[in-house]
């Protein structure tokens, strides 16, 4: 199979395999069976794109009760470090994060299950990233967590004081004042 675990349970890297010859590469960037068959049953319904620079750092995001959304993300140029935090308070692995380096040109995916924050912070020039989820977006039922959580002491890949962030994100709860994604 063309998933790769992550030690945090449903949550998976997806590595496609590539064809390439002298003209270029194919590969299948998503075939439902094949997720099926890795125990993945995410129906997607909306398509999201974002062009950053370097040090643009966006998350960490996430929704909560019947807005919650799995997401399928990739990087279609560039390269960033996804990061996931899980916050489904049953869960063994509650309150640890993955970070994941995605890139255009490792082709690598991550499938964020429903219950995790998500971020990224862009590590070249420029970036252009690409998620499916399987819920549409709700902004009363949006949360997040702040970047910088002493708690969760993410290593961004970056120096923090040359990160770039939205108004919002620089005034996400901690860890521990988070909204429950029940």
């Amino acid at each position: 199979m063309p998933f790769i675990e992550t030690g945090i349970k449903d949550l998976k890297i997806f590595e496609p395999q590539v064809w390439g010859d002298e003209r270029g590469y194919f590969f299948e960037s998503f075939n439902s069976q094949t997720f099926e068959q890795a125990g993945i049953d995410a129906q997607f319904v909306q398509d999201n794109q974002a062009r950053s620079t370097y040090g643009v750092l966006r998350g960490l995001h996430y929704q909560t009760g019947e807005y919650a959304q799995a997401k399928l993300v990739r990087v279609l140029e560039g390269t960033v470090l996804d990061v996931v935090v899980d916050l489904r308070p049953e869960s063994p692995t509650y309150g640890k994060h993955v970070g994941v380096e995605l890139s255009a040109e490792n082709k690598r995916q991550l499938f964020v299950p429903r219950g995790f924050a998500h971020g990224y912070v862009v590590l070249s020039p420029t970036a252009e990233f690409f998620y499916k989820c399987d819920n549409f977006y709700h902004k009363a039922s949006e949360g997040g967590l702040i970047y910088n959580d002493p708690q969760l002491k993410i290593d961004w890949k970056i120096d923090l004081a040359a990160a770039q962030l939205s108004d919002k994100d620089k005034e996400l709860p901690t860890f521990g004042n988070h909204i429950p994604v029940r």
